[in-house]
């Protein structure tokens, strides 16, 4: 069970993908344990943004409430940064082309009967980015040989 993942798309990528305010899918971590997210910088080089996690009450969502994650960046070739614990005021991306940013968020972490996660991106420096984010979730709850939808 501990080996399988369920991949999905958190935001398409896209020319200028974190301009402005932008926010993943809101995904359910319900029948999971933990989700990695992944954000893909491509082609930027002086574009920023400020990351968050939100724990989300609902898929709209009704209510959302920063909370703490780790991350870890991976901003030259495959050398990988320190896992890194971040508050709620999240951490902000380095400017730079081709770049990786894995952000880890346990299912006990969300805020009290939550049961969906989203990440929220603010722009700090405005420069297009091409970007886009994957969300792996992990650990399934159930053993289900095909796993129902995150994205509800």
């Amino acid at each position: 069970m501990e080996g399988y993942t369920h991949l999905v798309k958190g935001l398409d990528p896209i020319a200028d993908a974190f301009a402005g305010t932008v926010y993943s899918d809101v995904i359910s971590l319900k029948a999971h344990e933990e989700i990695e997210f992944v954000i893909y910088k491509g082609v930027g080089t002086t574009g920023t943004s400020t990351v968050t996690v939100e724990s989300c009450d609902d898929t709209t969502p009704s209510t959302s409430t920063a909370i703490v994650f780790r991350y870890q960046a991976i901003t030259s070739g495959d050398t990988h940064g320190a896992m890194t614990a971040a508050t709620t005021a999240g951490f902000t991306t380095t400017a730079g082309s081709s770049q990786l940013y894995k952000i880890v968020v346990k299912a006990s972490d969300l805020s009290s009967d939550d049961g969906y996660v989203r990440l929220k991106m603010v722009e700090v420096a405005n420069d297009p980015v091409l970007g886009g984010v994957l969300a792996i979730l992990r650990k399934p709850r159930y053993d289900d040989a095909v796993q129902a939808t995150a994205i509800v």
